[in-house]
Formats: C-alpha cells, structure tokens, sequence
C-alpha cells in the first residue's frame, strides 16, 4: 500500500494530526500541495487527515479537491456555500478537524508542508501553539511594504505586540481547537485569537518560499480593511482617540478665545473687520473631524449589530470524505 492511499489506522479513532488549509483560487496548486502534504505530514505519523477548505472562488478549484478526495481518503473536502474569508474558513476547518493536534496552513505554497514535522515536534516539548515564524517574507516589493504597513497600523490601533513574521502557519492542540470553537465573535482573527487564548506557546523559524503560481488575493485595501475591521473586534482604542482630540481640541479652544479676549481689551484688534479665511477653515476641520468621529462609532455600533444578528461564521454546501 502506498503512502498516497495509505489509511488511518484506526478509522474510527481521531487520527493524530489534521492539517487545515483554506482553498481560493489556488485550482492549478491543489495536486502539488496535496502531494507535499500527504509526504510531509507521512514523516510525523500515518494517522493524519488534510481538509481542504474552498472558500467559494470563481474558479474550478472544488473539482480539483474532489479528485485529490478521490485518490485519497485521507484528504478531506469542505465547500463554502459563498465566499465568507480566510478567517471563516479556518474556522470551518477547525470545527471539521478531528486530530489530536492541528496544523493551519495556506494553501499556496508559500507556507512550505515541510516545516510540519518541525512544529509536529516542538508541540510534543509540551507546547499548545507552535507558530512558524517567517526569517524574511517572501512577497513583491508593493506586497511587503502593503503588508508592513498593515501590521504597523493593527499594531497601534489594537494595541497589541503582533510579531509581523508570525502568520496563520501553526500547530495547536486539541484543547485549543475545542477553546478557539467557544469563541463567539463574528468577526476575528486566528492568530489574536490564539494569543488571547493565553495557552503555552512558542515558534519554529521557518523559510517563506516563493508563490509558485498566481498572486495573492489580498490587495493592500483590503489588507489595510482587514487591520481595521480586527482593531475595531478587538480594541477601543479608535473610540478613546476621538475623545482625545476632542479634549485637545476643546482645550485648544478654550485657550485661543482667552487669548482672542486679552486682544480684544489690550489692541485695537475690535475695530478690524476679521476676515472669514481662520472660521472657514476651523469649521471644515472641526466638521472633518465630527465625521471621523460619527464613523468611528458607527463601525463599532455596526460591528455590535452584526454580532446580535448571531448569524453563521460559516455555512457549508458540501463535503467529500468527511466522517469518513
């Protein structure tokens, strides 16, 4: 029997390890990722499972994991009914996966499957989560200054000490997946998550490798979306900093009409005809930021009614070997 029909050895059992990769638009490296998974995760143990997550592309992605479903029981399939994102669809990965520990991976090759005996091992050492951390990112120029920027910006809006070369690349354990499911949040993030979770953890420096085919999907607007949406899940910083500048603004003020006041009684500056130029400009601004401000407490206001909805982080149309 070869190592690509190879089963379980207990079907009935959890099988050791699970790996969880969302699928988008990645048809053309389904075949090659299946194959260096199944060979990387062969080197840990036998008993494994890869579920393959596709996150409702428009291409033909969802024929190329049927077949690697196929050829393979191991190799498991979870079809989206729509396109609800890379975070929501780790989580359909995770509510799926049945392993004693989980590996979380994309699927494009630039998290390389080699690395999963490494993080395989470290977990065994007694860690819950074991990140792989990325030595250099291996993006475009426009990527990695869009990707740098992105972590800058969550960083200072969420106020949290985010590691930019850890990414969704781990290993948890089975009382992490079970914690992680618990979460309620609409909207999240798999890494903050992890770290909220406050479970034992460490890292294995790994290499990111080139994208062999395509490009990534994320632009640097939705990257930059992205930061916010989980700042706004995540902190209330942007609410505290708009009562900071009003506070600054409001003191301002109160300092310039004392000042306005001594002027008006010690020159002869209430006999000019002021000019309109300084009160335009004060009320555009002072407008601008009243804007700023309404928007920030509606994105929060928004997130608060998207989370009461208690609408599905997921919902799936179809599986292929999965309870199998």
């Amino acid at each position: 029997m070869t190592d690509r029909t190879a089963a379980t050895e207990d079907p009935g059992s959890p099988p050791q390890l699970s790996v969880v990769a969302p699928v988008y638009k990645s048809e053309a490296i389904v075949p090659e990722f299946v194959h260096r998974v199944c060979a990387a995760a062969s080197k840990t143990t036998r008993d494994f499972e890869l579920l393959l997550i596709e996150d409702g592309g428009p291409d033909d992605s969802w024929a190329a994991i049927v077949h690697e479903c196929q050829q393979d029981p191991r190799v498991k399939g979870i079809q989206l009914s729509r396109n609800f994102g890379q975070q929501s669809a780790i989580t359909a990965g995770l509510a799926h996966a049945r392993g004693r520990y989980v590996v979380v991976m994309d699927s494009d090759l630039q998290d390389d499957p080699d690395y999963i005996p490494d993080l395989y091992r470290k977990a065994l050492e007694g860690f819950d989560i074991v990140f792989a951390r990325k030595r250099i990112r291996r993006f475009g120029l426009w990527r990695n200054l869009s990707t740098r920027l992105y972590y800058a910006l969550f960083r200072w809006l969420a106020a949290v000490d985010y590691d930019a070369h850890i990414g969704a690349y781990s290993i948890v354990s089975r009382r992490v997946v079970e914690a992680f499911l618990q979460f309620g949040d609409y909207r999240r993030g798999y890494v903050i998550v992890l770290n909220w979770l406050g479970f034992r953890r460490s890292h294995v420096d790994v290499e990111h490798r080139e994208r062999p085919i395509g490009r990534s999907s994320y632009t640097t607007w939705q990257l930059l979306g992205h930061a916010l949406t989980i700042a706004v899940a995540y902190s209330d910083k942007p609410l505290r900093m708009s009562i900071y500048f009003g506070l600054a603004l409001s003191t301002l003020s109160f300092l310039l009409g004392i000042w306005l006041a001594s002027r008006y009684f010690t020159s002869n500056v209430g006999q000019m005809a002021l000019g309109w130029t300084s009160l335009i400009i004060s009320n555009l601004f002072l407008s601008g930021l009243l804007l700023v401000s309404l928007g920030v407490v509606g994105l929060y206001i928004g997130r608060i009614f998207e989370q009461v909805k208690q609408r599905p982080i997921f919902v799936v149309r179809e599986t292929r070997n999965v309870g199998a």
